[in-house]
């Protein structure tokens, strides 16, 4: 990479000989936090990463403004400048314990753009990177985790997630360093990690005793609850345990994420704060999907793909995701209200079939990178149904029936009573951050 071709940027490596110390690592704790939130909206917005890249390399924060003003426009508005200018940090800021948290902050920032570009694996190891940082705090190395465990899931690899979440689990449970507080946010954050790991598992016994039956694991009106309020939500959800879930899913959606002044809740990749709320407010849409709320479910499912086309972008996989769960929802409401949405189904499940790159029906998904076979083979098991009702279309609704049923993996339910619904206990809940269906 030859970084003098871009202006103005001997300017910014100027500051990054300034490293930051113990002084006024409090002041620029919160600024850090942007840094994963600033990188993520450069994915599809090309936002610029300006005070966040900034934060991150200098500690002068009472020349901020001043800082800020002079460093507008020096960097292009595109994904792979935004990623040059955090390897230059990185890169500078290596060789003092003092600087740690910061590296591994920057390295956040990474996974999380890395993530969204689709490059999984690229993304996987910039977290395990930070692993490697000896004396980086206990919330960064849990952020850490937490996004590991998160890709894993979505990749398919639960036993990996298993293990990760378990030596999580016992560090944070063996450890009394630091802030008693924010050390209880992390144990919360492990906990709940480690249980939707449980809940993916199909080991619903080990799940209910990290989760719980009650909500103390997270102060209302903080950005603290976030994953932790999620997980535990869907757990409940996925049980029947409807009105739990309701209050757990508003919780998360009614939190207040500003003046956090700690870094108890950085995050990374798929477990960043816009990714909790767009699964927050998808599976809201869901659960009143389900509990036969139509007209509320399809407006919060909408709103849900507002948000995953306004942060993503409109051709994402993640839109596939919200889709398909806009899909259901009408084959629900068609089968309860005795009405047809045939055309509309089938709009929306070939839509999210597209813009999840299912692979062809000749295939059985291994080559599905991102490991999205649990929303593909639902979305294609309904979309079967559809077919199958069709007698010129039959023979393909078969096939694609056949093909939904060889990759489908979840350990609770078949894939028949995942469409059909029947039971609130066997009621299927798909977690937008994963990708998977609980």
């Amino acid at each position: 990479m030859v970084f003098s071709r871009l202006k103005g940027f001997d300017f910014i490596v100027s500051l990054t000989g300034s490293l930051i110390g113990k002084e006024s690592m409090f002041m620029v704790q919160a600024m850090l936090q942007n840094v994963v939130r600033a990188a993520s909206r450069a994915t599809t917005k090309t936002t610029k990463l300006k005070s966040a890249v900034l934060a991150a390399i200098s500690c002068r924060s009472n020349d901020m403004a001043a800082l800020e003003a002079k460093f507008y426009g020096t960097i292009g508005d595109s994904y792979t400048q935004s990623l040059m200018v955090l390897e230059q940090g990185i890169s500078n800021l290596r060789g003092s314990d003092s600087t740690e948290d910061a590296l591994g902050m920057l390295m956040l920032a990474m996974s999380t753009l890395l993530y969204e570009r689709g490059e999984l694996q690229d993304s996987i190891e910039k977290l395990q990177m930070v692993h490697e940082l000896g004396s980086a705090s206990l919330a960064v190395k849990v952020a850490a985790w937490e996004a590991l465990i998160g890709l894993k899931l979505e990749a398919g690899q639960d036993v990996s997630s298993l293990v990760l979440a378990n030596d999580c689990f016992r560090l944070l449970n063996s450890s009394s360093v630091g802030n008693a507080s924010v050390l209880g946010v992390l144990k919360s954050r492990a906990k709940a990690t480690k249980g939707l790991t449980h809940l993916i598992l199909g080991e619903l016994k080990s799940a209910e005793a990290l989760f719980g039956s009650g909500e103390g694991d997270f102060e209302d009106g903080t950005d603290q609850i976030g994953n932790i309020a999620l997980s535990h939500g869907e757990f409940s959800h996925a049980t029947g345990k409807f009105s739990l879930a309701k209050d757990l899913y508003e919780k998360v959606l009614h939190a207040k994420t500003e003046n956090v002044s700690d870094n108890s809740c950085l995050a990374s990749s798929n477990m960043i704060s816009e990714e909790v709320l767009l699964g927050a407010t998808c599976a809201l849409g869901q659960l009143l999907s389900h509990s036969g709320k139509f007209d509320e479910a399809e407006e919060l499912l909408t709103k849900a793909l507002t948000l995953a086309e306004s942060h993503f972008g409109s051709s994402h996989p993640k839109v596939g995701v919200i889709l398909t769960c806009i899909a259901l929802m009408y084959k629900h409401k068609s089968k309860l209200e005795a009405s047809s949405a045939i055309l509309i189904q089938e709009g929306l499940y070939r839509r999210a079939l597209d813009m999840l790159k299912a692979p062809p029906l000749d295939s059985q998904g291994s080559d599905n990178e991102l490991g999205k076979q649990d929303v593909i083979a639902l979305a294609r098991g309904g979309y079967a149904e559809i077919l199958c009702i069709q007698q010129k279309r039959k023979g393909e609704g078969e096939r694609m029936r056949k093909w939904a049923e060889a990759v489908w993996r979840n350990r609770r339910m078949s894939l028949a009573e995942a469409l059909e619904i029947s039971q609130p206990f066997k009621s299927p809940v798909v977690d937008s951050r994963i990708c998977r269906v609980l």
